[in-house]
C-alpha cells in the first residue's frame, strides 16, 4: 500500500523509526512526515495563529521524508495537500512512546489525533502505540529517547506486528468511512503477542495539573487516569494488562446515533 506515517514524538523518534522501517522491508511505499518536535497531549490542535514551515529530511528510512514544525495534525493535512507526490492510500500514526488506551488519553493524544485527520480526508488511518511501565517511559526520555537493547527488542517485535497488522486493517476499511483503527501494544510484546478487539476503557482524569505556585503556574502531572469500566466488554486496558495487542475501532460515524 502507499502510506503516509507520522507521529506526535516528533521525526527524531527511534519508535517511529522501527515502523517506517518494517513497512518499507514489507514492501509498501511509505512516505514520513512528522512534527520537528514531540508533540504529545496536543489532541487535533492545528497552528491557526502562525505559519508552518515544512523541509525534506534524509532520516535513513529507505523512504522520502518531511519535518514540519508544527502539530501532528498539520503534519497530516500539509502531507497529503502539498508534500506527497501522490494521495496516500492509508494513513498509519506512530508507534507512539505510551499507551492510548481509555477515553482520557484516547481523546488527548496527538498520535489518534493524526490518524483521525486521514479520516477526515476520507482515507482509511490507524495509530498504534507501546504500553510501557512510567519507570521504562522516564527513563527512556533521561537518555533522549535511545532504547537500551532489552526495550529495542521489544519495539522492533511491536513495530513487525504493526507492520502486518495496520495495512490490513487499512486496505479493509472503506474510503470514507471515518474509522480510525486503535492498536496498543502491550508490554512486553512478543513474536507470540496476540490481537484481541476491545472497546475504550472509561477512564477520567482528575488532577492533571499541580496547584498553584508561587509564581501562579500550574504544572502538568502525569496520571493514569482513573478507570470506572464495567467487568465486561473487554476494554483496552484489560487486554494490554493480560499481555494482548489491543484493537479498537473507533468508528466517528455512529457519533449521535439513536
Amino acid at each position: 500500500m502507499r502510506l503516509l506515517v507520522t507521529n506526535d514524538d516528533g521525526i527524531e523518534s527511534v519508535f517511529l523509526h522501527e515502523l517506517a522501517r518494517e513497512l518499507v522491508a514489507a514492501g509498501h511505499e511509505v512516505f514520513v512526515v512528522a512534527p520537528k518536535v514531540e508533540q504529545s497531549w496536543t489532541g487535533a490542535s492545528k497552528s491557526r495563529h502562525r505559519p508552518v514551515h515544512s523541509t525534506k529530511a534524509d532520516c535513513g528510512l529507505g523512504c522520502p521524508t518531511w519535518v514540519v514544525d508544527g502539530t501532528p495534525s498539520d503534519s497530516v493535512n500539509i502531507a497529503i495537500d502539498h508534500l506527497l507526490p501522490c494521495r496516500p492510500e492509508a494513513v498509519l500514526s506512530g508507534i507512539n512512546v505510551g499507551l492510548n488506551a481509555g477515553l482520557g488519553f484516547i481523546l488527548g493524544s496527538g498520535t489518534v489525533a493524526a490518524a483521525c485527520e486521514g479520516a477526515l480526508h476520507g482515507l482509511p488511518a490507524v495509530a498504534l502505540s507501546q504500553s510501557l511501565s512510567v519507570e521504562m517511559y522516564d527513563g527512556l526520555k533521561a537518555k533522549g529517547g535511545r532504547p537500551d537493547p532489552g526495550l529495542l527488542s521489544l519495539l522492533r517485535a511491536s513495530a513487525r506486528h504493526g507492520a502486518q497488522i495496520a495495512p490490513a486493517l487499512a486496505a479493509h476499511t472503506p474510503a470514507l468511512s471515518f474509522i480510525v483503527h486503535n492498536l496498543n501494544f502491550p508490554f512486553p510484546c512478543t513474536a507470540q503477542s496476540q490481537v484481541r478487539r476491545t472497546v475504550p476503557a472509561r477512564v477520567m482524569f482528575p488532577g492533571l495539573f499541580s496547584p498553584q505556585a508561587e509564581d501562579g503556574t500550574h504544572s502538568f502531572v502525569f496520571k493514569i487516569g482513573e478507570d470506572t469500566s464495567p467487568q465486561a466488554p473487554l476494554t483496552d486496558r484489560a487486554a494490554l494488562e493480560a499481555g494482548f495487542i489491543s484493537h479498537t475501532v473507533l468508528d466517528f460515524s455512529k457519533l449521535g446515533s439513536i
